[in-house]
C-alpha cells in the first residue's frame, strides 16, 4: 500500500508503516501546489498529514487515495466534501494529544495569573516591578469553566482538582448524571459557564454550529479580571472582540491558536495578537511534547494496519450518521469487553437505529458512561433488558 508521508511524522510511525510493508513517500515539507502534484505522481492511497491544508485540488488529483489521516485531532484543515464525494475516508488520531494539550492549557491559566511573559520581558529590558506582578488571583478555591468535554476536557478535570478548584462544564452530551459521576458541575448553558467562572478554558471542535460562539455576548458576561484560555480552534473565538476585551484590561487570554497563523514551522508573524494587549499567545505547540507525539505515531500506524489486516478504519468522521435523534441513552457501565455490543444487540431488536454515540471511560479506566443518540424512545422492556446486564449500573433515556 502506499503511503504519502506530506507532513512531519515521528520515526516510529515511519518505521511502524514499513514494518506493515507500506511503500512510503515521506516529504514533510510538502504543500499547497506541491503536494497536488506530489499525490498526483505517487498516486498514494493513504494520505497522512498534520498542519497541512488538504484541499479538493489535492484529493481530486490522486486518484488511488482511499484514506486521508489527520495525526492529530481536529480534521478542519481536509476538505471533508471533497474527500467523501472521491470515495476517501478521512481518520483522525482522538485523544492522543490530550494530556499535552491540558498541560499547555494550564501553563496559560499561570502565566496569565501570574503575568509570566511580561516579567521575563521587562526583566530582559532591565526593568524590577514587584509591585506591578504580585497582583494575582491565584488557582486556590477559583471556578474553572469547561466548554467542551471530549477527552482534553476530561484531562483537565484531575489537574483542575490537584490545584484545588471548582469545576463547572457545559456540554451538549453532558447529562446531569455524567457530571455527577465526574465529580464537577453541570452548567445548563454557556453563557451560565461565563458568568459562574473565573478561568474559562475551550476544549470544543470546530463545527458550523461552534464558529464564533465566544463572541462579544459571552466575553460581555465573564467575570471582570476572568481568564479565557483557548487551545481547540482559533474560529471558536471572536478573536477581534477579544483583542478589544483583553486590551481595555477587563479580561485576560491564553491562546494557543490564532485566526492567521503561519503555515511555515519557523517564519514571521504579524497578525493582530503580536501586539495585542492582556493576551499571551503561543506557536500552537498544545500537542508538541515527544509523548503526544510518538502517541500519535502509534495511532497512525493502527489505523493504517487496520486497514491493511481487515479494511476497517478505525476513527473515521465522515461516515453520514444521517436522520434525526429524538431520544439519548445514557449507560453507566463498566468498561468492559462486550458490554455495549449487548446494549448494539437490544437496540437492533427493537428496530432502533443510533445516530451518535460518545463514551467516556472515567479515571482508573473501571467504569465508563455511554451517551447514544437514538431515532426512537427505546421500550420500557429494551431498558430493563439493559439493566438486567451484569456489567450496566443503570440507563436513563431522555428526550432530545
Amino acid at each position: 500500500m502506499k503511503v504519502l508521508a506530506a507532513d512531519k511524522l515521528e520515526k516510529s510511525a515511519l518505521d511502524g508503516l514499513a514494518a506493515l510493508g507500506c511503500d512510503i513517500q515521506f516529504s514533510p515539507d510538502l504543500k499547497g501546489d506541491a503536494l497536488r502534484d506530489a499525490a498526483a505522481d505517487f498516486s498514494p492511497e493513504v494520505l497522512v498529514v498534520r498542519s497541512t491544508k488538504v484541499t479538493r485540488d489535492v484529493v481530486e488529483a490522486a486518484s488511488s487515495l482511499s484514506l486521508i489521516i489527520r495525526a492529530g485531532a481536529g480534521v478542519n484543515t481536509i476538505d471533508i466534501e471533497a474527500a467523501s464525494e472521491n470515495g476517501a475516508r478521512v481518520a483522525n488520531c482522538p485523544g492522543k494529544n490530550s494530556i499535552a494539550v491540558a498541560e499547555l492549557a494550564f501553563a496559560h491559566m499561570l502565566s496569565c495569573d501570574r503575568h509570566y511573559g511580561d516579567c521575563v520581558v521587562d526583566l530582559r529590558d532591565g526593568k524590577w516591578n514587584k509591585k506591578k506582578y504580585s497582583k494575582a488571583f491565584g488557582l486556590y478555591g477559583r471556578t474553572l469553566g469547561l466548554v467542551g468535554m471530549g477527552a482534553i476536557g476530561q484531562e483537565m478535570i484531575p489537574r483542575a482538582k490537584a490545584f484545588g478548584m471548582n469545576v463547572i462544564a457545559f456540554s451538549r452530551w453532558m447529562t446531569p448524571e455524567v457530571a455527577a459521576a465526574l465529580g464537577i458541575a453541570r452548567a445548563e448553558s454557556l453563557m451560565d459557564v461565563a458568568r459562574q467562572s473565573d478561568f474559562i478554558s475551550l476544549h470544543t471542535a470546530l463545527t458550523p454550529k461552534t464558529k464564533g460562539m465566544i463572541g462579544k455576548e459571552f466575553l460581555g458576561a465573564m467575570r471582570d479580571g476572568a481568564v479565557l484560555i483557548n487551545t481547540s480552534r482559533a474560529e471558536v473565538v471572536d478573536e477581534e472582540a477579544l483583542i478589544a476585551e483583553a486590551g481595555s484590561g477587563r479580561l485576560r487570554a491564553g491562546v494557543d491558536v490564532m485566526i492567521g497563523e503561519p503555515g511555515a514551522a519557523d517564519t514571521e508573524y504579524g497578525g493582530p495578537l503580536k501586539d495585542a494587549g492582556g493576551i499571551y499567545a503561543t506557536h500552537h505547540i498544545g500537542a508538541s511534547t515527544e509523548q503526544a507525539q510518538e502517541a500519535v505515531a502509534a495511532e497512525v500506524v493502527h489505523i493504517v494496519g487496520s486497514y491493511i489486516n481487515t479494511g476497517h478504519v478505525p476513527n473515521v468522521v465522515n461516515i453520514s450518521k444521517g436522520g434525526t435523534a429524538s431520544n439519548v441513552l445514557t449507560i453507566r457501565h463498566q468498561d468492559r469487553v462486550g458490554v455495549l455490543a449487548a446494549v448494539f444487540e437490544i437496540l437492533q431488536g427493537e428496530g432502533v437505529s443510533v445516530q451518535e454515540m460518545e463514551n467516556i471511560v472515567l479515571g482508573g479506566g473501571v467504569t465508563a458512561i455511554a451517551q447514544i443518540s437514538v431515532d426512537k424512545k427505546v421500550s420500557a422492556a429494551g431498558i430493563d433488558k439493559m439493566n438486567a446486564h451484569p456489567l450496566i449500573f443503570d440507563t436513563v433515556q431522555m428526550g432530545v
